[in-house]
């Protein structure tokens, strides 16, 4: 991914000495060429092209954004009820993530959500055990909230 990064760059200096046009738009104008390049070429990196991890990871935050927002209106929601009608839980889930990056970034994902909390993490590193503030009403929510996180969490990492 450094790789083509840097040939996208080299190319789009390249251009700019080409065009004996030292200016942010003939840069701009190399580094879209380099794209193409680069795009045409990423084959023989063996890895995948590199603006679509960028694109991943563009679509994680944005799932994060929503997630973030339904959850905490959600939160308002029930706080500003006269009365409260929560039955709070801890339930289990299973991740099909691994590693040293994958697991922390989903228990921190979904920590962050208001309204839910990743109590811990199995030492296997498989499993979550998850409260939620109202276990009748959003465990369905967050078990699909967490299948968007984790499918977004590969697509970037892998």
């Amino acid at each position: 991914m450094a790789g083509q990064f840097l040939l996208n760059l080299f190319i789009s200096f390249f251009w700019m000495v080409v065009t004996d046009e030292l200016s942010f738009s003939s840069f701009m104008s190399g580094y879209l060429v380099g794209i193409v390049v680069v795009f045409i070429l990423h084959r023989f990196f063996g890895r995948q092209f590199y603006l679509r991890r960028f694109y991943s990871i563009l679509r994680l935050t944005l799932i994060f954004i929503t997630e973030l927002l339904s959850s905490s209106f959600y939160v308002i929601k029930h706080t500003l009820k006269p009365k409260i009608t929560l039955k709070p839980g801890i339930f289990y889930y299973e991740t099909e993530l691994e590693g040293d990056w994958e697991v922390p970034a989903l228990a921190l994902l979904l920590t962050l959500t208001p309204g839910s909390c990743v109590m811990e993490v199995t030492p296997e590193g498989n499993a979550f055990y998850i409260h939620a503030m109202d276990i009748e009403e959003l465990r369905e929510k967050l078990i699909q909230s967490l299948t968007k996180f984790e499918k977004a969490i590969m697509e970037v990492t892998r």
